[in-house]
């Protein structure tokens, strides 16, 4: 027995803390859940926090709300997602959400009132609902392409010869060369040019020597005087080296070509310095860079919204920041078999010169598609399949949607055909919860609507959830989304 007894007080020492532990949960227990109603500790809760234990007669008629709701009459249930989805039974969606009770009497608080919808100015700020204003406007038809620079065809100038003669002396050498309008080519010397000079120094001569003759000899005189200035104008020389010749009577040897047209060189003629000219030798071709064209495409159903002289916003990437307006000077007549486009030339003024030819752009083409057209902000716009709905904000809270025509959209608008009035405003923010709460009112009113035909000799008819004549009832309102 002596080797038992230290075994035995061991085993009671492990459980002693086990039963502290178990004794002190049921007095836990006792004491504040009281299964018993005794109340033990009422009284001190009640001195030192302030509570009062409400007898549990008391407490039933705060549970009546929850009975009550049984002897309420349930109209039907609801999607709890799409209030146009009902069942006259109680079922589940396809996430397990279980159908929302429709009573009696919420129904025929709203039988009548259509689908406006009325909310507290507390509740509406809560929401953050926004409107807009229905107002004109003209919409644009934004067209976006790019296109490059090339030289305008209309500025383009060939210098020609119409002379027989050679080249002594060359003054612009090099292809890309700027030159001014004056400023000289080349000279020439020509036996025919020093041969006509010559002529109009004789003729001019002659005129002295027959004043004090007949009239007819005057005449034909000066005649052979303006006959020599003619063959010198036909070759280009100018009025004032004409002058300087008849003033000074000296023939230059030499004829200095100059350039008609200030720009760019073009093309130059190689080796032209000693070389033997005949008219219609095309010896320079300058292109005036004062204006350049801008050559883009454009699809065919885009075509028929450029037109000749309309403007265009022209920016490059080597000048960010920077708009240039240009002027559709030219349609190409014919569209490209392979790409389906057609070629449209624009004029870009280029008066500081820093444009250059093969440079990229983007084009903007903003033709006014609707002018004073009716719009509505685009966000205010809930499209529903074929279906357009604006929600439009009333006094006092109320809100009614309306099924609207659209037109035209651009710069964030759309164009009303019909629908809306000017004058009126339509919510922008929140509307896709004023849409749900006046779907719940048109899914109410239909149901009513049943119900009231079942009861005078009908027979109702019953919609599976979601299914295909669930929407056809409510699609005939404005707030079906389901087409």
């Amino acid at each position: 027995m002596t080797t038992q007894r230290p075994a035995s007080r061991s085993t009671a020492q492990r459980l002693r803390p086990l039963l502290w532990v178990a004794g002190s949960f049921v007095l836990f227990y006792l004491l504040f859940f009281d299964p018993l109603g005794l109340h033990p500790v009422d009284g001190w809760l009640e001195r030192a926090v302030g509570y009062h234990a409400m007898p549990r007669s008391e407490m039933a008629p705060s549970a009546a709300p929850a009975t009550a709701s049984a002897d309420r009459e349930v109209l039907f249930y609801r999607n709890p997602m799409d209030p146009t989805i009902t069942s006259p039974v109680p079922a589940k969606d396809e996430m397990g959400m279980n159908y929302l009770p429709v009573y009696a009497d919420e129904a025929e608080r709203v039988v009548g009132e259509g689908t406006t919808v009325s909310i507290d100015a507390a509740v509406i700020q809560n929401m953050n609902v926004r409107t807009a204003p229905v107002e004109r406007r003209d919409l644009t038809h934004e067209i976006r392409t790019v296109g490059y620079l090339e030289y305008d065809q209309q500025r383009m100038v060939t210098v020609t010869t119409k002379y027989s003669g050679w080249v002594e002396k060359v003054y612009v050498n090099y292809i890309g060369e700027p030159v001014a309008k004056g400023e000289p080519l080349f000279e020439v010397y020509s036996p025919e040019l020093v041969q006509t000079e010559q002529e109009l120094l004789s003729a001019i001569e002659y005129v002295s020597n027959v004043a004090d003759a007949p009239e007819d000899a005057r005449r034909r005189a000066q005649a052979l005087v303006d006959s020599a200035r003619t063959r010198l104008s036909l070759w280009d020389i100018s009025e004032a080296q004409i002058a300087r010749l008849e003033e000074t009577g000296e023939i230059f040897r030499t004829l200095t070509v100059t350039a008609p047209a200030g720009g760019l060189v073009m093309r130059r003629m190689a080796g032209l310095e000693g070389m033997a000219v005949r008219p219609g030798l095309e010896a320079y071709h300058i292109a005036d860079i004062s204006t350049l064209w801008l050559s883009v495409e454009v699809f065919e159903d885009q075509v028929a919204w450029i037109r000749s002289g309309m403007e265009a916003a022209v920016t490059f990437a080597y000048f960010p920041g920077e708009t240039v307006r240009g002027t559709v000077r030219f349609l190409e007549p014919e569209f490209s078999e392979e790409t389906r486009t057609l070629a449209v030339k624009i004029a870009v003024p280029n008066t500081s010169g820093r444009l250059r030819k093969g440079m990229f752009a983007t084009v903007v083409f903003e033709p006014v598609a609707a002018p004073g057209a009716l719009v509505v902000p685009s966000e205010a716009v809930l499209q529903t399949g074929r279906r357009s709905v604006v929600i439009v904000a009333g006094e006092g809270g109320r809100f009614e949607p309306h099924e609207v025509v659209l037109g035209h959209a651009s710069e964030g608008y759309y164009q009303v055909l019909s629908g809306l009035a000017g004058g009126e405003r339509v919510v922008t923010s929140a509307q896709f919860l004023l849409d749900s709460e006046s779907r719940l009112k048109e899914a109410i009113q239909k149901m009513m609507s049943s119900t009231a035909a079942s009861e005078a000799g009908g027979a109702p008819i019953e919609r599976e959830p979601g299914g295909a004549d669930d929407h056809a009832g409510h699609g005939g309102a404005a707030m079906a989304h389901g087409e």
